[in-house]
């Protein structure tokens, strides 16, 4: 089957596009509100970018039914909290946080806490303001560094000023993150599909293009 963009509805763009482009990390990102309480929602539209400076990447889609809002009226809670406070941690979703996690997702209202809720707490994180999940293994501390508004998506380039990782997951030899241990998750598609990468890992050593050479 083909389908022309032009001609699709947006909402089977998104359902084609996410199942196509996977697995793809999880980041369960946790912003400040204007009245200093903590959000978490989890995003899979999400990658790093730069490495020199490192630079991530988080798409944010709006709320449905926006319409024609204002943008503040119009942006995700985590959205939104970036654009005001500047701020923001990507915190690793790993195999035992993904029942966690996916209570973060649901639509809260305001004054509920989707911490409290999932049964995760926080700690205070080494450079912003914003605290990191205190159950996750690892965590990516940012900086907004800008946001592109496209369509009904916001495009956040977020600058990783601090980076913390459980001690048992860091090889110092590289350092290399243990990634095989620390057991991440992967989003599949639109349906709840997810895959682990317990026992899943592949080694395929990059060719060096002299070896190549003499094969």
């Amino acid at each position: 089957m083909e389908f022309q963009i032009a001609t699709t509805d947006p909402h089977a763009v998104y359902n084609l596009l996410i199942g196509l482009v996977a697995p793809r990390p999880v980041a369960l990102v946790t912003t400040l509100n204007e009245d200093g309480g903590v959000n978490a929602a989890p995003y899979s539209a999400y990658n790093y970018l730069s490495i020199d400076p490192p630079v991530i990447g988080l798409g944010i889609a709006e709320r449905d039914g926006a319409g024609g809002a204002a943008w503040d009226a119009k942006a995700k809670d985590t959205g939104r909290n970036i654009r005001q406070r500047g701020e923001f941690v990507v915190n690793v979703v790993t195999e035992d946080l993904m029942d966690a996690m996916t209570v973060t997702a649901i639509a809260f209202p305001a004054e509920v806490s989707e911490i409290n809720e999932a049964g995760l707490h926080t700690v205070a994180s080494s450079v912003v303001s914003v605290p990191r999940i205190a159950e996750a293994h690892a965590a990516l501390e940012c900086v907004e560094l800008q946001t592109i508004e496209i369509g009904r998506s916001r495009i956040v380039l977020g600058r990783v000023v601090s980076m913390w990782v459980e001690d048992r997951f860091v090889d110092p030899a590289g350092p290399y993150i243990r990634a095989q241990e620390m057991h991440a998750i992967g989003r599949m598609n639109g349906q709840g599909a997810y895959v682990r990468t317990r026992d899943a890992f592949v080694t395929k050593d990059r060719i060096k293009y002299g070896d190549w050479v003499k094969r």
